[in-house]
């Protein structure tokens, strides 16, 4: 199996074929036109048809779809979404990997992932900006809980998995850590970790 698989038939010359299953049609699910408009256009940047398609994991992490009635169903998708985003961050391992040298690349996966390490080190409620009292943020006491298992991660091998992180959930609380900094620090993290993987 190639390592571009969303569930979806690609060959070099086949349009894309999704399998994903639609959500009921009073049911919300992402726009299966832009969906596939997407997939189409990752499969051009993967496979090098098209060097104008610029596509990195990151972005991919990022993307978003309109909801329509009767869409794709967004679990399936975000699933697909995930593979799709290992597929091009392992392609972008191996390639940076051949121009700068694996141990440059290691090297300075290791400098970023000292940097979070520092990040994450700071005092339990007030690692992160807060919320004004009035506004909802996610509870500091759950993300500082998950912060020092991404420590432990990063300094002694403590088990956890990039599905950990992507599926990480906090609980909402006044004056909480600001979502979308704790957000960019855990993709951040699976930056990271994708990288070394």
């Amino acid at each position: 199996m190639p390592a571009f698989d969303t569930t979806s038939r690609v060959g070099q010359n086949d349009p894309v074929t999704t399998t994903f299953p639609r959500t009921p049609k009073r049911t919300l699910g992402y726009s299966a036109a832009q969906v596939d408009a997407f997939l189409e256009t990752a499969r051009r940047a993967y496979d090098g048809s098209d060097v104008s398609a610029n596509l990195s994991a990151e972005k991919i992490r990022n993307t978003a779809f309109e909801m329509k009635k009767g869409g794709y169903s967004p679990a399936h998708v975000d699933a697909a979404l995930e593979r799709l985003e290992d597929a091009f961050a392992s392609r972008d391992r191996e390639l940076a990997s051949r121009m700068v040298g694996k141990q440059a690349w290691l090297e300075d996966a290791k400098a970023r992932a000292q940097v979070l390490v520092n990040r994450l080190s700071r005092p339990s409620g007030h690692r992160f900006s807060r919320t004004s009292f009035l506004s909802v943020g996610y509870r500091r006491a759950d993300v500082d809980r998950f912060a020092n298992k991404l420590i432990k991660y990063f300094e002694a091998g403590f088990p956890v998995t990039v599905e950990d992180v992507r599926g990480a959930v906090f609980r909402p609380e006044r004056g909480g850590y600001r979502e979308a900094q704790v957000d960019a620090v855990l993709d951040s993290v699976v930056d990271v970790m994708l990288a070394v993987r």
